[in-house]
């Protein structure tokens, strides 16, 4: 039965363990005394599995949103100190349409 990354990871160790004895690879050898990490990691391994740990964003410049973010975040800290309310608004403001547009590009 083939099995997804999200799958696997939601099973215990001991379901995991019984996957693990029926293949023949030599990923999984010594699967009885692996912990859950790194026996998700040789089944993936064994069974071809894309194992993704952190989502992957598609369609944008991740680092240059992330660069447009901190210099938002000074100017932020500035018209903080300045105390002026207008500055500090369109900073937070900026901040946030970047975040959401780096939460919508990822897969």
């Amino acid at each position: 039965m083939p099995y997804t990354f999200k799958e696997l990871e939601e099973k215990t160790v001991h379901e995991l363990r019984e996957i693990a004895a029926t293949l023949e690879h030599e990923a999984v050898q010594g699967y009885t005394q692996m912990n859950k990490e790194r026996l998700l990691a040789a089944l993936c391994r064994a069974l071809g599995i894309e194992m993704r740990d952190r989502h992957q964003v598609v369609g944008i410049d991740k680092t240059a949103i992330k660069a447009q973010i901190r210099r938002l975040k000074a100017q932020r800290d500035a018209a903080l100190a300045a105390k002026d309310r207008k500055a500090l608004l369109e900073a937070r403001m900026g901040i946030r349409r970047l975040k959401r547009k780096l939460r919508r590009s990822m897969v």
